[in-house]
């Protein structure tokens, strides 16, 4: 989960995925948004302006998001209409194209030149390289720095400059969300490997697809092709991915993305063609990846096969778990929250509370309190409709809610396959390897081909890190030699 505030210290005028006002900074005279994971729209909620600059694709999905019980209550008739979260801020999104330099006046006299570049991480992901004033730093977002990636990132002509030595980049923030040195298979081997398990089931199999999030859509794709079956999404789903279509009006039109053709169709002279998604569950599909509170019958199924992805298969034959880390864990799943300015109170209760033990209470009071100093609402991993965000939820509930994901936010946690069935049979549950954040590696191969004057770490465990003897925001951390 990023911990980074949003404060480039080389342009003090702008922000970056954090969109809280800071006290001792002066107000903005421009936003940035890398993408649409929670953990990095702290504030946008409520933020009028300035300006918040992004790709066409975040846009879109953006301007989509609706809550989690919002969602919910619609589906089952409670209320007539979502309310999309973000509406209000349509006015001062402004869609950027990629690898395209823009140069932006934040005030008569100055301006700074931004470009876009992806960050293989999910549809819209992007990262910034910002120049002017004699300076040049690169806000990675989140991003998944596979050799492939690595390699066409040092033949792209906008920053050609900066991997051949001309230039160099005066600090490189990078998304620290793995810093062991863990290797990680690529999004390809990872994807191969879920396809040869899967193809051992027999054509009658239906399975279910645990994505919550942003960041999966390579898997669909994949999915849909080799089993020869669409996917069957809920109506939300569909319409977030609906919204990166090209427009039909106009038979010149591109998709707001890469991905959108084969997700949600497109049209070729006057013939439509389908995507992988689709809303009908019908016998006939076979391939589930409907929303947790609002399950289709078809994948309730006592045989139907889980598929869940993780981060990478370790050597000892586990694998490091994937929910909780780098963010964005629950964001197709956008769930029920308690505002910061409720923690005080809520931690209160805890501590009072005869019925959680000692243990618990210090995890789950660490937890609130790290995402506090952090500016981050507290997602609880809970199924309840609630009446416009006042939780209703009992305490012991919320409190086991909480511990699980204070659990789950540490990358040390592993998990084996599960193997529950008898060894004869094909096991309930696929897990593959699929990170959709960059390894300790891959990172350092990042760096290498920069070389920057400085790196500075945008998800930070302090505790930990103080612990292994690392220094934190140079460059020594890492290997860019």
């Amino acid at each position: 989960m990023s911990t980074f505030k949003g404060i480039v210290s080389e342009f003090p005028d702008i922000r970056i995925d954090f969109f809280r006002p800071t006290p001792g900074q002066r107000p903005p005279l421009a936003c940035f948004l890398s993408h649409v994971h929670s953990d990095h729209l702290a504030g946008l909620d409520t933020l009028l302006s300035p300006f918040v600059y992004c790709s066409a694709a975040t846009r879109e999905i953006l301007l989509q998001l609706v809550k989690y019980p919002c969602r919910i209550n619609f589906a089952q008739g409670i209320i007539e209409r979502w309310k999309q979260t973000y509406r209000k801020q349509q006015s001062i999104l402004k869609p950027l194209p990629l690898d395209t330099p823009t140069c932006l006046e934040l005030r008569p006299g100055y301006q700074i030149q931004v470009t876009l570049l992806d960050a293989n991480h999910c549809p819209g992901a992007v990262m910034f390289l910002i120049e002017g004033d004699g300076s040049a730093i690169l806000y990675t977002g989140d991003i998944r720095s596979e050799p492939w990636f690595v390699n066409s990132l040092s033949r792209n002509p906008n920053v050609v400059e900066y991997t051949h030595g001309l230039k160099t980049l005066d600090k490189v923030y990078l998304d620290t969300s793995f810093t062991k040195n863990i290797p990680f298979q690529t999004k390809a081997e990872g994807i191969a490997e879920l396809l040869g398990k899967v193809a051992q089931y027999p054509e009658d199999t239906v399975f279910h697809f645990q994505a919550w999030t942003y960041g999966y859509e390579d898997v669909w794709i994949a999915l849909s092709k080799a089993l020869k079956s669409q996917i069957h999404v809920d109506d939300y789903k569909l319409k977030v991915y609906n919204s990166l279509r090209a427009n039909e009006l106009s038979e010149y039109s591109n998709p707001i993305c890469p991905e959108a053709p084969a997700l949600v169709g497109f049209k070729c002279a006057n013939k439509a063609h389908g995507g992988c998604l689709t809303s009908s569950s019908s016998s006939n599909v076979r391939l589930h990846s409907c929303e947790k509170g609002n399950m289709c019958e078809a994948a309730k199924g006592p045989n139907v096969v889980r598929i869940v992805p993780m981060v990478a298969n370790l050597s000892d034959g586990t694998g490091l778990v994937e929910i909780g880390v780098g963010g964005g864990g629950d964001d197709l799943v956008k769930e029920t929250e308690i505002a910061q300015g409720d923690w005080p109170t809520f931690l209160k209760s805890l501590y009072e509370s005869a019925n959680i033990p000692e243990d618990a209470r210090q995890g789950i009071g660490k937890l609130i309190q790290q995402l506090a100093i952090h500016g981050h609402t507290l997602l609880l991993d809970l199924i309840t409709a609630f009446d416009e965000g006042k939780n209703t939820a009992e305490m012991g509930k919320v409190c086991q809610a909480i511990l699980e994901r204070s659990k789950d936010m540490s990358e040390k946690t592993i998990v084996a396959d599960d193997l529950s069935t008898p060894a004869t049979k094909l096991p309930k549950t696929i897990t593959f390897p699929y990170s959709r954040h960059s390894s300790y590696p891959e990172l350092c191969d990042l760096l290498h081909i920069f070389k920057p004057k400085d790196v500075w770490p945008c998800t930070v465990d302090e505790d930990q890190w103080l612990k292994e003897g690392a220094c934190l925001g140079v460059p020594r951390y890492f290997t860019i030699s």
